[in-house]
């Protein structure tokens, strides 16, 4: 995985931070709009210095939670409204994009 740049490290915490609660983003959304190269590294970034920030809000492109903090993730999302179907959150209802992310 490429080395990762404090500025990419703070850009992926701003957008952490702007999703609006009752909305989700995708891990590849976060790291086209932070300069990434790879979603897994948003990832990463959550994993290592993302404990104070909303991460429930950030989920897989398929739709579907983390698989070792699923439980805990869908529950907080549906506290703020977010429901998810089978496990699974509807991305055409729910997903926000970082400014300027069209794909």
């Amino acid at each position: 995985m490429p080395a990762i740049t404090e500025a990419q490290v703070e850009a992926v915490r701003a957008w952490v931070v702007a999703i609006p609660a009752g909305r989700v983003s995708t891990y590849g959304d976060l790291a086209a709009a932070a300069g990434l190269t790879n979603p897994r590294q948003v990832g990463w970034i959550l994993r290592t210095d993302g404990a104070d920030l909303p991460w429930h809000r950030v989920i897989r492109a398929s739709g579907r939670p983390a698989r070792h903090l699923g439980a805990e993730q869908l529950a907080r999302l549906r506290a703020e409204g977010v429901l998810a179907i089978a496990g699974r959150v509807d991305l055409a209802t729910y997903r926000w994009r970082p400014t300027g992310q069209t794909r």
